[in-house]
């Protein structure tokens, strides 16, 4: 029997209508019917590594490694967003389950081997998850980039975190053999065989991360672990003046008003002074109120604002 356009028409849509109805019906099936994943399962699990990509991605591996690392960045970003936890600390952040950062850095290196604010965000932050995958991450770099000094630096400072100074030493002396390497490495060498856990030597290697990295969000990790340690020197001032107050008055000063004036001659590293808002608080690095504890027979004591303060917690 021959149909007639109409009729055609009709018949065309009756099957669109059934195909809708069919996927519709197994969609919904086959959501009733998935398997509970567990909590730390994502969608990300899914995706494909990048060493399978090589040489299949019509000469776009560059571009699909940009994904990988923007893929990262917002990765780690939503896992601040979504943590339960009150204070997070950048020494470790295993509480956020951030499994799949490695994965994604090493997909986005294996594509890009040159891709050096990969490495660089690596070994600044994958030492709070996992040291061995920062390790992993950056002996990778140097593989693929033998030429970069910098690639050593940064392995010297995941070693000197860890406190494993030798090999931090000899990552710096590696490093500071290779043509157009800063003095700073051999700097670097010799203080990790004389003085490498002081505030002083943390301040210059992340002094250094801060103005030589290429890579923002490792910039802005620096740039508050500095602020960590003039809190630190501005901490250690505090609580002489602290304990000078108890002694004399025999009780805790009442507000910043009483410990001021005997803050106002102190010089701390840098030339830095100590300082104060409109409100006459004194402010710690990040420019938050400091925290005056009444400790009772333990003392007093100054302590940072969790809730507006940046200095990072410990």
């Amino acid at each position: 029997m021959k149909l007639t356009g109409k009729t055609e028409f009709l018949a065309l849509a009756c099957v669109l209508i059934a195909g809708f109805a069919s996927v519709f019906f197994l969609s919904n099936r086959l959501e009733s019917s998935k398997p509970q994943m567990p909590e730390q399962y994502e969608d990300e699990d899914l995706s494909l590594q990048g060493q399978r990509l090589r040489g299949y991605s019509l000469g776009f591996e560059g571009l699909i490694a940009d994904w990988y690392w923007m893929r990262s960045l917002q990765y780690i970003g939503n896992k601040f967003v979504e943590s339960t936890e009150k204070t997070i600390s950048l020494d470790d952040l295993t509480p956020l389950n951030p499994r799949l950062l490695y994965p994604l850095l090493d997909n986005a290196a294996t594509l890009d081997p040159h891709f050096m604010s990969v490495y660089e965000y690596g070994a600044t932050v994958l030492p709070a998850i996992d040291p061995e995958q920062a390790i992993a991450i950056v002996e990778k770099g140097i593989r693929n980039n033998p030429e970069e000094w910098r690639l050593y630096h940064f392995l010297g400072f995941i070693e000197w975190r860890l406190k494993h100074y030798d090999k931090a030493a000899a990552a710096y002396d590696k490093g500071s053999e290779i043509p157009g390497s800063p003095p700073f490495m051999k700097l670097m060498a010799a203080r990790m065989r004389s003085d490498a856990g002081s505030r002083d030597t943390a301040r210059l290697i992340y002094k250094r991360i801060y103005d030589q990295s290429q890579d923002s969000q490792t910039r802005e990790n620096a740039r508050l672990r500095l602020l960590q340690m003039d809190y630190f020197d501005e901490r250690d001032v505090i609580r002489e003046a602290l304990k000078e107050l108890r002694t004399l008055y025999g009780r805790c000063p009442a507000s910043w008003k009483e410990v001021t004036p005997l803050l106002v001659n102190k010089k701390l590293p840098g030339d830095r002074d100590f300082r104060i808002d409109e409100d006459g608080d004194l402010v710690d690095p990040s420019d938050a109120p400091y925290v005056l504890v009444d400790g009772d027979d333990k003392g007093c004591d100054v302590g940072l604002d969790r809730t507006k303060t940046k200095i990072p917690l410990k």
